[in-house]
Formats: C-alpha cells, structure tokens, sequence
C-alpha cells in the first residue's frame, strides 16, 4: 500500500466518525498546518516541498467552497466564499512569489476562523 493509500484510508475512516462540525474544525486546522509546512519550505528554499504543502492548504479552501450552502447560509456562505477565494489567491501568489508574509496573513485569518468556529459549535452545544 502506497503512502497516499494509506493516507486516504486514514482520512476516510476519520470522517466516517466524526461529526461535521469536528470536520470543519479538522479542515482549518489542516490550512495551518499545510500553510505552516509551506512557509517552513520557503524559507528552506526547497521549491517542490512549498508547492506541495501550498497545494494541499488550497485543496481544503476549495472543499470548503463545495461545502458551503448558500441556501441555509445566505450572507454568511457569500461572505465565506469570497473570503476562502482570497486565501487561495494569497497562497497562489505566495507560491509564485516566494513570499512568506502572505502565507502569514492566511494562517492569521485561519486561525480567527477557527476560533471562531469552535466557539460558535461550542455555544450550539451548551
């Protein structure tokens, strides 16, 4: 079994378990983690590593997009849109440019939006 088998073996019997709140929370965390990798890469100066983590965190933002409803989320899911299309325009631009500080802002607005999020899903359980 190849690592990217095992890895999405891994990856889809973790969903299978969790709730879609825990999803959310486990796709931000993901961003961070991928984008951090990233920003490790670039100041390593190892193009292909940067590339793939830089990847990987715009792969997220898109299934985030996918996941978004706009029906049951209105406003909420436009602004979304348009604030995850941003993220990928500065990793995109991140990637191209060699440019840490815009892997900076997207770990920044990550990290409020999962704050925000387990704050959210915290106050719908109480």
């Amino acid at each position: 079994m190849t690592a990217a088998a095992a890895y999405n073996t891994y990856t889809q019997n973790n969903i299978q378990i969790e709730s879609p709140e825990k999803l959310i929370e486990m796709l931000y965390e993901g961003i961070i983690r991928f984008g951090s990798l990233a920003k490790k890469s670039i100041e390593a100066g190892d193009i292909e590593k940067r590339t793939y983590w830089t990847n990987r965190a715009i792969a997220i933002f898109v299934e985030l997009i996918n996941s978004l409803d706009a029906e049951k989320g209105g406003e909420v899911a436009y602004y979304l849109e348009g604030l995850y299309n941003q993220q990928i325009k500065f990793l995109n631009e991140s990637n191209l440019e060699n440019c840490p500080e815009k892997i900076d802002i997207v770990l920044k607005v990550t990290r409020t939006l999962l704050e925000a999020w387990r704050e959210v899903t915290m106050n719908e359980l109480d």
